[in-house]
């Protein structure tokens, strides 16, 4: 990419442009009104886009438009081949924006589309990074998401002031990708802790020993982990977490399922052995089609119970 001094740098640039207003997409998108930008939203969801209109932002009737007029564009799609049509394809981001509009796509995809599009908007003069997020919809909603970062030097510090509105930790993994890299990482191992977690709750119980019993010593000797003491599956030892609002998501079944899968396209791509995560990945399935899917992750204790 050629130096130059972009716009955005310039100007501090409050005209976002943002594509995807889901569960997760639309409160990251309001946080970005109310810290005082202009925010045109794009989705293909009626409901998304009324919901982000009363909320402040403004609707942008294509892609087009909106990328014609950000300064900044933030992405947050289902999957990489989503992510690849809206910038590379016809009237995407990439043909329609101005060079220099900074570019953040905090889809969760494979790498390699990660590092494709990454390329490509290199190529049009546009900044871009990876940048995935961690935390669910509360922390879409309050601001506190973590954010994964693969890019450039120069493109993560222009894109740390729009992601600080909308998360608490910044991580600059990386060149491209590897802010997609540290997700898949990481949900991996969560999927995988999530289901020792459940297994342990079960054995519990058959063998008499009470869960809080159980959480309490736990939760503080060497079986200690993220999902047992801040989102443990069964009701009662943390009343945050969905086990005790029957399962009700925060991170879907589904999502999971689909994290692991592009974990296990990256494990074998790369030659990476990783057994328990294709396990884990062949026991979210199963709970997936068994009816779990909308149900959150940590549901997947009532699967190993026999109880769907």
């Amino acid at each position: 990419m050629t130096t130059r001094n972009f716009f955005w740098e310039e100007t501090m640039a409050s005209t976002v442009g943002f594509v995807g207003l889901g569960n997760m997409g639309g409160p990251m998108a309001i946080n970005l009104v109310k810290a005082g930008h202009r925010v045109l939203g794009f989705d293909l969801s009626e409901a998304a886009m009324a919901a982000h209109a009363e909320a402040g932002g403004e609707k942008a009737v294509s892609i087009g438009e909106l990328a014609a007029a950000a300064d900044v564009i933030v992405t947050m799609l289902p999957a990489g081949k989503h992510v690849r049509q809206i910038y590379q394809g016809e009237g995407g981001i990439l043909e329609t924006a101005r060079p220099g509009t900074l570019l953040i796509d905090s889809s969760t995809i494979d790498v390699e589309s990660a590092r494709v599009v990454s390329k490509a908007a290199e190529e049009s003069d546009m900044p871009m990074v990876d940048a995935p997020v961690s935390g669910g919809v509360a922390g879409a909603a309050a601001g506190t998401l973590t954010f994964m970062v693969g890019g450039a030097d120069s493109a993560f510090e222009a894109a740390r002031p729009f992601l600080e509105v909308m998360g608490k930790t910044i991580v600059h993994a990386g060149g491209a990708g590897t802010g997609q890299a540290a997700k898949i990482c990481n949900n991996m191992l969560l999927g995988i802790s999530m289901i020792g977690v459940c297994e342990a709750f079960v054995l519990a119980e058959k063998l008499g020993l009470d869960a809080q019993k159980l959480f309490d010593i736990s939760s503080t000797a060497s079986g200690q982990c993220w999902s047992l003491t801040s989102y443990c599956p069964v009701p009662g030892p943390v009343p945050s977490s969905p086990a005790n609002r029957d399962y009700q998501p925060g991170f879907a079944a589904a999502m999971m399922l689909k994290d692991l899968k592009l974990a296990q396209e990256a494990a074998g791509s790369s030659g990476a052995a990783t057994p328990l995560g294709a396990e884990a990945a062949s026991l979210y399935a199963l709970f997936c089609n068994s009816g779990g899917e909308s149900q959150d992750f940590s549901g997947i204790v009532k699967f190993l119970r026999g109880e769907t």
